[in-house]
This record gives structure tokens, C-alpha cells and sequence, in this order.
């Protein structure tokens, strides 16, 4: 609008100004949702970076918080705009070709308890007085929360004086999880999965209770955490044995931040899981835990110092002397596991780079249905399908990996001697004896794929089997 075309009468002209500011406030509007998606797809590639190379720096996981807060920011501020805009139910905002769309709002927990708290409605007709009846109505759910709420226990012990003898009764002194401690078995639960499952230091935790108006020094939570600790032993102790006296186990490490003097490390957490229910197993599930401070083969040899039977897990080196034959008691039998090994063809096969890995994950994926339909049955339904039906199939993949080894040639980009090498192929070759000597202490589930090991061109490759024992994981 130029001022040669601006109306003479005054409301007119706030019709005109009305509606410049109503288009000023959706430009904004549109200008906030674009930022916001911008701000959503930096954090994405972000994201995809770190997981495709790895934190190289302490800096990386800075940026990606920094990242989030500021998406937050703008996702707060865009729906402020869009509200101001008059839009007070919007669905999407179109910015050119991108639209950003609100999250489709998913139904609350049915676990939760509800608390039903009824509008009390008006006993007559509002418009003319009449009775009214019942048709129907309309629930709205809220998600509320309780606030953490302190407590002091007082166990009282009465004591009582006989008229007769003078002998004076009293009922014994309560268990206390701590001897002479004022703390009870909930709270010191609750300290324990803070540190230990959220990962949360004593000395947050001692401030996040101070801000509560509970004061607990850090060096109490420490005395409770090591008294709880030893108190545990036991407990610890049946679970190692429960765990340990499988003929199978699933075992894998990760890392996890610890704090250090000035700086952040990183240690590793191994997990040893027992679990026999993909096989009708009757044992209940066990996990065991150990913390190291690095990833020497050393500590998987202590762990599993006593056991002999079958292990499940990746290609990591630190678990080859498990597998010695001088081992004492007895060598461990190798199992690997196909979800490591499909892992790295459906990286590639995900960029749509690599045809070979495309076909590599279909093949796999077939023996996985196949695997899902026999998940929970006895160790000889699964002998009789597997030899049936997988059998066949990993033989081919066998044959296919051969096949294109040969064709391939030497590039930088997919090298020829990653694709399987003589252990491999030793460790493919070998399902049709393993799977023909099943027994029930080790069940015929010995499938074996292989991984793109990533080795560049000229560098050794780095063999990466598979074999489930029974297959646990899922694709």
C-alpha cells in the first residue's frame, strides 16, 4: 500500500493497519518456524556426524547441548509467534518448500493411576429450567506429578513394667539397613540407582537435597553407598554364581564418563547377560556387571576366570586368549553375533553407496524372520528348522561373499579383502558340522555371517564374524 492509495477516512485506515500487522505477525511467525527447522536440522547432522565418527572432543558433546538448548528456544519462540499471529490452533507452518510440523500428541501412560475429579454440573436447565439428563461426556487427561516428599519415621517402643515380677518389657529394636544410621532402606535405594543407574555424583546429589532443605554431606553418602555395598556382597555373590553357572552368556562392553581429577574419562562397563528364554529355557535371566578403567583383555579374563561353557560376542581381540585351547579349566567356545554383523553392511547399505551391502543386509534379514518365528522354542525345534531352512540360506551367503570377494577390486572405498578372510570363511564352512552336533548343552545355533570391516586400502583387514548362540539379538 502507497500512500497515494491510502483511505481518507480514519476507519479505514485501522482496518489497513490492522491488517498490516496481521501480516507482519504470520511473516514472523513464518521467519520463527524457519529457524527452528533450521536450528532442528543442524542438530540432526550434528548428531549423525558425532554417531557416524565419533565424539572426538569433549567440544562435540558441548556443541550438541548447546544445539538442543537453542532449538528449544526456538521452538518456544516460533509457537509464541504463531499464537500472537492469531493462529491459536495451528497444525503446520508452511515456509517455502519446508513445513514444520507440530508432534502428533501421543496418549499418557495406561499404567499411571488416573485421579477422575468431576466438573460438578448445574441442577436445572440453564436456558429455561428444566430437568436435565444425562447424554454422555467429555474427559480431558492431564499429566501432573507428586513432588518428592520428605518424611521422618518414629518407631515408638513401649515399655512395660510387671506389677507382679517387676520385670520390665520391651519390643525389640527395629532393622536398620545401616546399624546406628538415620537413613532408611527407600532412601538409600533411591541414592544408590541415582549414582550408580543415572549416573548422578554424590556431590549433585547432596545439593539437589539441599535445595529440598535436607542437608547431607557428601562424605555421609559416601559412608552409606560403601556400607550398602558390602551389604549387597551376598547378593552380588548369588548373582555371579547364577550367571557364571550358564552354558551360554551374551557378553559386551561400553563406555561410560567418569569423573577424574580436572578432566572427564572414559571407562568401560562389561555386561554379562544370562538368558535362556529365546530357547525355552527355564533359568530366569541374570545380568552381571564389572567397571574397568580401560578396555584390556585382561578384565574379561578375570571375569570369567571359571567359566568354560559358550560365549556370545563381537570380534574384540581382548577376548581371544578366552578361546585358547590351554585355557584352564577349559577354552571358552566362540559365538559371535549377527546384529554386530549386519551393523556395518547396513551402514553402508543405508547411504544407498554400496549395492553389496544392500544385499548383504536383505540376506541377513531373511535368516532374522526366520529366527523370529522360532524365538521361544525348545533347542530341537529350533536344530530341525535352522537345518532345514537356515541352514540353506546361510550356505548361499557363504557362496554370494565368495563370489563377490573375487570380483571386487582394490579401491580405497570398499577394499577387497574386507568383504571375508580365511577365518571367515574357516568360521562360515563350519555350520554345517556345528549345527549337525548339536546337543541340549550347546544348542544348534551356530550361524555365522560376516562384516565389512571398513579396513582401508592396504591395511590388514580386521575379521568380523557373527555366530549366535542361540541368536539373541534382533535386527
Amino acid at each position: 500500500m502507497t500512500p497515494e492509495t491510502l483511505p481518507d477516512d480514519i476507519p479505514a485506515l485501522q482496518a489497513a493497519l490492522n491488517a498490516e500487522r496481521t501480516a507482519r505477525q504470520q511473516a514472523e511467525a513464518r521467519a520463527s518456524g524457519a529457524e527452528a527447522m533450521v536450528a532442528h536440522l543442524k542438530l540432526l547432522i550434528a548428531k549423525m556426524k558425532r554417531e557416524r565418527f565419533g565424539p572426538s572432543a569433549e567440544r562435540s558433546r558441548k556443541l550438541l547441548d548447546q544445539l538442543e538448548l537453542q532449538l528449544e528456544e526456538l521452538e518456544a519462540s516460533a509457537t509464541e509467534d504463531e499464537l500472537a499471529a492469531g493462529s491459536t490452533t495451528p497444525d503446520t507452518t508452511a515456509v517455502r518448500s519446508v513445513i514444520r510440523k507440530k508432534p502428533v500428541r501421543a496418549p499418557l501412560p495406561a499404567h499411571l493411576p488416573r485421579e477422575r475429579i468431576v466438573v460438578p454440573a448445574p441442577p436445572s436447565c440453564p436456558g429455561c429450567g428444566g430437568k436435565l439428563v444425562k447424554l454422555g461426556e467429555d474427559v480431558t487427561e492431564t499429566l501432573e506429578v507428586v513432588p518428592r516428599q520428605w518424611k521422618v519415621i518414629q518407631t515408638v517402643r513401649e515399655k512395660f513394667s510387671c506389677r507382679s515380677c517387676e520385670k520390665i518389657t520391651q519390643p525389640p529394636a527395629p532393622f536398620h539397613v545401616i546399624a546406628r544410621a538415620r537413613a532408611g532402606a527407600r532412601l538409600l535405594a533411591m541414592i544408590l540407582y541415582t549414582k550408580f543407574g543415572e549416573h548422578q555424583p554424590l556431590n549433585r546429589q547432596s545439593e539437589s537435597y539441599a535445595r529440598e532443605g535436607i542437608e547431607l554431606d557428601v562424605s555421609t553418602l559416601a559412608d552409606w553407598v560403601g556400607t550398602c555395598t558390602a551389604s549387597l556382597a551376598p547378593l552380588l555373590e548369588l548373582i555371579r554364581e547364577h550367571v557364571l553357572t550358564a552354558e551360554r552368556l551374551h557378553g559386551d562392553d561400553t563406555t561410560v564418563p567418569v569423573l577424574a581429577k580436572g578432566k572427564t574419562i572414559i571407562g568401560r562397563v562389561w555386561t554379562y547377560v544370562r538368558d535362556d528364554r529365546p530357547f525355552a529355557g527355564p533359568d530366569p535371566p541374570a545380568a552381571l556387571f564389572f567397571y574397568s578403567r580401560n578396555r584390556r583383555g585382561e578384565h574379561p579374563n578375570r571375569h570369567l576366570a571359571g567359566y568354560a561353557g559358550i560365549l556370545q560376542a563381537d570380534a574384540y581381540a581382548g577376548f581371544g586368549d578366552l578361546y585358547d585351547g590351554r585355557r584352564r579349566p577349559g577354552p571358552i567356545t566362540q559365538a559371535g553375533c549377527w546384529s554386530h554383523s549386519r551393523r556395518k553392511f547396513f551402514e553402508l547399505a543405508d547411504l544407498r553407496k554400496a549395492p553389496l551391502a544392500i544385499e548383504a543386509v536383505r540376506r541377513i534379514d531373511t535368516i532374522f524372520a526366520i529366527e523370529r518365528e522360532i524365538n521361544g522354542t525348545t533347542a530341537e525345534q529350533r536344530l530341525t528348522v535352522r537345518q532345514e531352512r537356515v541352514k540353506p540360506l546361510v550356505d548361499e551367503l557363504e557362496a554370494w561373499m565368495h563370489t563377490e570377494r573375487a570380483r571386487l577390486s582394490r579401491t580405497p572405498t570398499l577394499p577387497r579383502q574386507s568383504i571375508t578372510c580365511s577365518s571367515v570363511g574357516r568360521l562360515l564352512s563350519s555350520f554345517s558340522t556345528m549345527a549337525a552336533s548339536a546337543c541340549p548343552t550347546m544348542p544348534p545355533s551356530a550361524l555365522y555371517a560376516a562384516s565389512l570391516s571398513g579396513a582401508a586400502h592396504g591395511y590388514s583387514p580386521v575379521p568380523t564374524v557373527a555366530v549366535s548362540g542361540p541368536p539373541r539379538c534382533t535386527p
